[in-house]
């Protein structure tokens, strides 16, 4: 018998996976196809998946397929939202940063992706451009930086493949972290770190008391015309669970 006492090894009446049928890779021209049981948030075509912070349709642009931060002073603009909400889930999505480059450091390229609304894993063009650890391309933003740094050149399509579990909470207290897994161009630059809390800028991350273990999606708009295309998320269960 299995720990749990549910199931024996090897069990005949254990059910079966449920049947995904796989996406496709992405080339430079063209995006690639979700997996069949993905939640599609940017298919190239309309931001009907999103919102402003306010609430308003986002002022965020539809260009040649690809969702683009807008102009300072876009009306709705600013960070962008799921209208949806998630917990655990396995987040796919694509970027390129301006080319040719301007500025340096953080001010070059630089936008990020938010579980929770909360909990930052940075998008920055860390192509030749040396900012602090901790806020490079797919670090943790101020926690955790990335095991390698595997960016490509300015303009060049990008990709994160992110698992992003949760964190529980009890009674009003953290019982377990949020953790993340993650792939920057198929690198692994994250494994299992545990975030000390939401992200903040030169501040200790702490979790608080009464936090939440669902939430939107966050672009971040850090005021540079980053591009971004095929985003799709898959809801992650356990095992045995429908």
């Amino acid at each position: 018998m299995l720990p749990g006492g549910k199931w024996h090894v090897h069990d005949p009446n254990r059910p079966q996976p449920k049947v995904v049928t796989p996406g496709t890779f992405s080339t430079d021209k063209t995006p690639g196809k979700p997996p069949s049981d993905a939640v599609v948030l940017f298919d190239g075509t309309d931001l009907s998946k999103w919102r402003a912070a306010n609430g308003k349709p986002s002022g965020w642009k539809v260009q040649s397929g690809n969702l683009v931060v807008p102009p300072k002073g876009t009306e709705n603009g600013g960070d962008i939202f799921t209208k949806d909400e998630f917990r655990d889930v396995q987040l796919h999505i694509e970027f390129a940063t301006p080319n040719p480059p301007h500025g340096d450091s953080q001010g070059r390229g630089n936008s990020g992706v938010f579980f929770l609304g909360q909990y930052e894993f940075q998008v920055l063009d860390s192509y030749n451009n040396r900012t602090y650890a901790d806020g490079g391309a797919a670090s943790m933003y101020g926690q955790h930086p990335p095991l390698v740094n595997a960016s490509r050149p300015p303009g060049q399509w990008q990709v994160y493949d992110i698992i992003f579990t949760a964190p529980r909470f009890k009674d009003g207290e953290v019982e377990t972290p949020a953790y993340l897994t993650a792939f920057h161009n198929g690198v692994l630059v994250q494994n299992h770190a545990a975030y000390l809390g939401p992200s903040n800028h030169r501040t200790l991350a702490k979790y608080g008391s009464g936090g939440k273990s669902i939430g939107p999606i966050k672009l971040q708009d850090h005021g540079d015309p980053i591009r971004y295309r095929n985003i799709w998320v898959r809801e992650i269960k356990g095992e045995d669970e429908e």
